[in-house]
């Protein structure tokens, strides 16, 4: 089967994770994606964080697959000659540079368009325009400026960052799809365009929830469903709300049997209205169905932590898988809270590939993320991430380069 964006090709000048998240989904769904690196040094993750000395660390890998790899002085003037004629040969350019940088770089919106008024020029940035347009930003800073990090924690707590990181890997899942709209919207104006991701927007977008809940607090100034009701104080703006659901069906994590010696031995318990009268079956309360203290959801809000205790003294007695099997029977909404530990053995997500084995030349056999996306027509092959410089000649020598070329930009420190 041919790929979705088999044809497409891309010139990668983005490094650590927002950017190579991107240019990885791209990649995997077909694009070739020419990663452009320092002769010697390469992207700054290569040697972060390595657990075996002298090889490409695990954070590069893992987002670095499907790519070529090229050495490149670009401040030279044959890497100038080089980059404008890859400029002219590729769709895509992506870049994740300080702000400015590119600019610096002359990589100027207007040398582009000069080379190549087809070519799409995406841009991963900090902040969008405005006071903070020039400030360096990193994930954790992205989840704090884009209101995740105030939102998220107990009510009695600091703000708090989550382990999953919507920053900088979720600014890259935007921004691939805004490359693709581009890609789209070219095949009808025959134009090349700019797309901006910040990622400040981007957390924003992913906690377009917390902004709702912004503005329900301003007109009624209480949150039922928050776990300050009815005993806490709301302030002016959106509180920590611990566990509880985003979405107003009442949520909580609960403890399950062996939570002493295992920190994650608990499950995610929804009381969802509809099954309402099959939890309280399940955990041995038949009375509150009738009860008009527990019967309707508007009345169960008064009592969430005594309710969500006695659901607890149930899940206590229960392994979080076997409450699972129990729970789905009834079809209560739950999960269980998985470490990363079961979820690298879950022979599941193996299967669907969004757990992947991968061959590395001096790595070895590790394990990596697949691609999230699964399409039908366009299966995804995972293939291991470049060594540095690995397809510089071949890169080259298709844009017509040749061996004497190659000899003399070698010679000259140029690649």
């Amino acid at each position: 089967m041919s790929k979705a964006l088999e044809g497409v090709r891309v010139l990668d000048f983005t490094h650590v994770q927002s950017g190579p998240t991107c240019t990885q989904l791209l990649a995997w769904f077909g694009a070739d994606v020419i990663k452009v690196e320092r002769a010697g040094e390469g992207d700054a993750t290569r040697g972060q964080l390595r657990d075996i000395p002298g090889v490409d660390s695990l954070y590069f890998t893992m987002l670095n697959h499907n790519k070529r790899s090229i050495t490149l002085d670009t401040k030279k003037a044959k890497g100038r000659e080089v980059l404008d004629s890859l400029i002219k040969s590729c769709d895509v350019l992506v870049e994740n540079f300080a702000p400015g940088a590119l600019d610096r770089m002359g990589i100027t919106w207007a040398h582009v368009q000069k080379l190549n008024p087809r070519m799409i020029v995406a841009s991963v940035k900090g902040f969008g325009p405005g006071k903070y347009a020039e400030c360096k930003v990193y994930e954790n800073v992205a989840q704090c400026a884009g209101g995740a990090a105030s939102t998220t924690g107990f009510e009695d707590g600091p703000p708090l960052v989550t382990g999953a990181q919507i920053g900088d890997s979720g600014t890259g899942l935007h921004l691939a799809l805004g490359i693709v709209a581009a890609l789209y919207q070219r095949e009808r104006t025959g134009r090349g365009q700019k797309v901006l991701a910040p990622m400040q927007d981007a957390v924003l977008n992913l906690c377009r929830v917390k902004l709702r809940d912004q503005q329900r607090l301003e007109r009624s100034g209480v949150m039922h469903e928050y776990p300050q009701y009815p005993d806490g104080q709301f302030g002016d703006a959106v509180p920590r709300a611990g566990n509880a659901s985003g979405g107003g069906q009442p949520g909580a994590i609960l403890k399950c049997k062996g939570w002493e010696a295992d920190p994650n031995a608990y499950i995610y318990f929804i009381t969802q209205a509809a099954v309402w009268p099959a939890i309280c079956r399940v955990i041995g309360e038949e009375g509150w169905v009738d009860d008009a203290a527990y019967a309707t959801p508007a009345a169960r809000l008064l009592h969430l932590k005594p309710i969500f205790a006695r659901i607890e003294k149930w899940t206590m007695t229960q392994d979080k898988f076997a409450a699972m099997d129990i729970l789905n029977e009834h079809d209560i909404p739950c999960g269980p809270i998985l470490s990363m530990k079961e979820i690298a053995a879950d022979a599941s997500l193996r299967e669907s590939g969004t757990i992947v084995e991968v061959d590395h030349p001096t790595r070895g056999r590790y394990l990596s993320v697949g691609n999230p996306i699964k399409m039908s027509d366009s299966p995804t092959e995972v293939t291991r991430s470049p060594l540095l410089g690995e397809h510089t000649d071949e890169v080259l020598q298709q844009l017509g380069y040749s061996s004497e070329d190659l000899a003399t930009l070698r010679a000259e420190k140029v690649i």
